[in-house]
């Protein structure tokens, strides 16, 4: 009498190592909560705010966020965060920066950023990009590309600036401060797979 061994599938990101074992009932739950956690991650970190005189785009802690999500969950639940974020913060919840809600102004440009970011982070991390730091970099990187290519697009178009008045208004005060926020989420993603265990660390796609 032989016994069958079914053997856990592989994790995509670090999301997945929650209910691995458990049936789908169980996953979709599992999925549902995360999705309303990243949302509410971010929605917590843009209460980390610093308003600054010259620019309607304040500083805050949402990018650090945002670059978690992405590579934390995947692609489509990623996406699906940062979907609620904006879409309930439209709606009136005030998880804006600066408890604000509804149309932000010029602004709105970087809450559209985030979902492109988190989306790219994602589906870069389902492809081992969070496992080591030389590969989690180049994913934030990507990440804060996007947010700002939003995000400047949109304060450029909403307020008609100039190339360079773009620049000095949505790009150059935030530059050192999302890299440090980078370089965070860089490191602390693969310290994680690496807490998690040799077996989870160990990626058959590298």
């Amino acid at each position: 009498m032989s016994s069958a061994v079914i053997a856990r599938p592989q994790p995509q990101v670090l999301g997945d190592l929650i209910a691995r074992s458990s049936g789908r009932a169980a996953h979709a739950v599992r999925d549902v909560l995360l999705v309303a956690g990243a949302a509410g991650l971010v929605g917590v970190l843009a209460q980390v705010s610093v308003r600054l005189s010259f620019t309607p785009v304040p500083i805050t802690g949402q990018t650090l966020g945002v670059l978690l999500a992405g590579t934390a969950l995947g692609w489509r639940r990623a996406a699906a965060a940062m979907a609620l974020y904006a879409v309930a913060g439209m709606a009136g919840v005030p998880w804006f920066a600066g408890h604000s809600a509804g149309y932000v102004g010029a602004s709105f440009g970087y809450i559209l950023g985030f979902f492109a970011a988190a989306t790219a982070c994602g589906f870069l991390a389902e492809r081992g990009a969070d496992r080591s730091v030389l590969r989690s970099v180049p994913a934030m990187l990507a990440g804060e590309i996007l947010i700002y290519a939003f995000g400047c697009a949109w304060l450029a178009i909403d307020l008609h600036l100039s190339a360079s008045a773009t620049l000095a208004d949505g790009l150059t005060p935030f530059v050192v401060g999302d890299a440090i926020k980078a370089a965070i989420a860089a490191g602390l993603l693969p310290a994680v797979w690496k807490l998690a265990g040799p077996r989870e660390q160990d990626d058959p796609r590298a």
